[in-house]
């Protein structure tokens, strides 16, 4: 079946430039040592900005709990400020955790976020709690985290028909009707747009891969976390992909770390300073992003240290133009469609200096 092309264009983006693909921003929201919250969302609204002014396809945020360090806990609330502060990007959740909500109420957020934007949302969707078990017990008050996991397939299946509003009849929710949505087009002097966010399919493994694929739905891999799952997760999808009315052939992105600075090492301190704030993670301390004064006095142990080359050897990090080359390299090794980068980083100016320097690599469109 052929895709509709309008889906297709909000799917499929442009490669600016001289950039092989798509390039799209991944924004944690991450709060450093010393500054706010509110620090960090002003920092997502100059990203935003930037991406759009510079030809960057989509902005994403992503869904995280109980992590002093990361302000993303309700990404359709950010989504509709960054919607308020730009006028043609993409906005979407990259993603939205779906076990951690009622379809109902995500297909009635992401209705009222494409209201605010039309044409613009892209609802990415993941399974896993996006914090520890704990807080995912409290957020979904159930200790059965494992059941709301392995019931992702349905949950997608209710909140796809939320979107469409189309239980066949003889469904308990057939009458239900999300809102804003296409009920409103079938009430007497309804004018409502029929169309909806498109649903991407996230993951760090093959899952969400292999259901993404027999769905013919977009794909977005977390390689950012998990680089030695990449290459198997998008071969998986590619041959499981069967096309839909929502694409004719797989679409996938992956999400990249990647830090630009002006000089290679001022880049090193910085993926250092963010290489901590994971360590801290990983043994149940989360906190603020430390600064790249605290990282380099830090006490590193051997297992500390270990953890911290293994994990910067996936960041993509160094001058403007060892980025643009590693991210060459990585498209090429991938066959990624689009290539989402995220900026770790302690300080809201170098992660918006990042974004900036990598656009100038790739010759991307300049403002008017």
């Amino acid at each position: 079946m052929a895709a509709d092309d309008t889906a297709a264009d909000e799917i499929r983006g442009a490669a600016q430039g001289t950039a092989p693909v798509p390039l799209s921003v991944l924004d944690l929201v991450t709060v450093g040592a010393g500054s706010t919250a509110t620090d960090a969302l002003k920092t997502g609204v100059a990203l935003a900005r930037l991406a759009e002014s510079r030809g960057f396809h989509r902005y994403w945020v992503a869904e995280h709990h109980s992590m002093p360090g990361v302000a993303s806990s309700s990404p359709a609330v950010i989504l509709a400020h960054l919607a308020a502060h730009t006028d043609r990007i993409r906005l979407g959740s990259g993603g939205v955790m779906l076990p951690n909500h009622a379809p109902l109420v995500i297909a009635e957020q992401f209705g009222t976020l494409e209201a605010m934007a039309p044409g613009r949302i892209d609802l990415g969707l993941g399974r896993a709690p996006g914090t520890d078990g704990a807080t995912a017990a409290a957020l979904r008050r159930s200790e059965r985290l494992n059941e709301g996991a392995d019931d992702f397939p349905q949950q997608l299946a209710e909140l796809t028909r939320f979107l469409d509003d189309d239980f066949p009849d003889g469904h308990p929710y057939r009458r239900i009707h999300a809102v804003p949505g296409p009920v409103q087009a079938t009430s007497p002097g309804g004018v409502q747009s029929p169309h909806r966010p498109p649903v991407w399919l996230l993951g760090s493994s093959g899952f969400s891969a292999r259901l993404a694929g027999m769905l013919g739905l977009p794909f977005a891999f977390a390689h950012h976390f998990s680089a030695q799952n990449t290459v198997p997760a998008l071969d998986l999808y590619r041959e499981t992909f069967r096309p839909s009315e929502v694409l004719d052939a797989p679409y996938a992105l992956i999400g990249v770390s990647a830090l630009a600075a002006d000089d290679e090492k001022e880049a090193r301190r910085q993926v250092l300073a963010a290489a901590l704030n994971m360590v801290r993670l990983r043994t149940g301390r989360p906190g603020l992003v430390p600064s790249p004064e605290e990282a380099e006095a830090y006490p590193f142990t051997p297992m500390e240290q270990e953890f911290i080359d293994s994990w910067n050897a996936n960041v993509i990090h160094g001058t403007p133009d060892e980025v643009r080359a590693g991210l060459d390299d990585l498209h090429k090794r991938t066959g990624a469609d689009e290539l989402m980068l995220t900026a770790n980083a302690h300080g809201g100016d170098v992660r918006v200096r990042s974004y900036e320097l990598i656009a100038d690599a790739y010759g991307l469109p300049t403002p008017a």
